[in-house]
């Protein structure tokens, strides 16, 4: 990774899948994100997490990571606030866990049940452990017949915990869409997020940064890999992620590139190994 580090001073790099997997931090990934920055390198953490960046740093330094790691951490949650204000005043359904509420604070947005909501706020699943899309079939239909806008805070679809893939927000949107359900996205493939992400990587350096010297790091190809081609920033493919773990890289890589042909895969890694090539 030295020499990537070299070529792309400013990394845009995902968390969950990369720099921890839900349960446990990736040392090997820690290390070399600090060696980038030791270099000279930029990192700027950038999750579909639904929830405040500050909430997630504290998370990740409850996990052990070294804060030192990045330069600064933009996530879904906080770009996704700018897709609720416009209903301040009104009454807004949360489908999803409670711990995500923080997301709403500050907003003059009232939560109601879903026959009075103007809108749906999507942060997950109630509960991720147990249920699936299957199990919100119905309550979609309903919200479907009026129409209701879904504001989808995390677009990822499925996440790596511990040994486990869980389902996220952006399996319910994905099935809302399906049954002709409007559904307003900010993170992960989508722009806002990425140029948040932009403007925090000139502020950190006091310059500002051309595409061509920005590298994303994931390990999601429809989130991380299509949003930086999208962008147009080239991406590294991290297999460990949501992947098979057996999986082999060129493989998956080469899926990659079929799933989005327009992307600048520059290499697909099962770790960030400061010391690998």
């Amino acid at each position: 990774m030295q020499q990537v580090s070299a070529r792309y001073p400013v990394w845009f790099c995902d968390i969950w899948g990369v720099v921890h997997d839900g349960m446990r931090p990736n040392p090997v990934t820690a290390d070399t994100l600090l060696r980038h920055r030791q270099a000279g390198g930029t990192v700027i953490l950038i999750t579909n997490a639904p929830r405040p960046a500050e909430i997630i740093a504290a998370h990740l330094e409850g996990m052990g990571c070294d804060a030192a790691i990045s330069d600064a951490i933009v996530t879904s949650g906080d770009v996704t606030r700018n897709l609720v204000r416009p209903y301040a005043g009104r009454g807004i359904f949360h489908l999803g866990p409670p711990h995500n509420l923080s997301l709403l604070e500050g907003i003059d947005v009232a939560r109601v049940p879903l026959a009075e909501a103007a809108a749906i706020l999507c942060t997950g699943l109630f509960d991720d452990l147990r249920e699936t899309p299957e199990n919100y079939r119905y309550l979609l239909a309903e919200a479907c017949s009026r129409k209701l806008p879904m504001i989808c805070a995390n677009p990822d679809h499925l996440v790596r915990h511990g040994h486990r893939l869980l389902y996220c927000a952006g399996s319910l949107a994905a099935a809302y869409e399906a049954i002709g359900g409007p559904v307003l996205m900010a993170g992960k493939p989508y722009r806002p997020i990425y140029a948040e992400a932009l403007a925090r990587a000139n502020a950190a350096r006091g310059e500002t940064v051309t595409l061509e010297r920005i590298l994303a790091i994931g390990d999601g190809v429809q989130t991380d890999i299509k949003g930086a081609a999208d962008f147009g920033i080239a991406a590294l493919l991290v297999a460990d992620g949501i992947a098979d773990r057996n999986a082999d890289p060129a493989t998956l890589e080469a899926e990659a590139n079929r799933l989005v042909p327009h992307a600048r895969i520059i290499a697909t890694r099962r770790s960030l190994d400061w010391a690998g090539a």
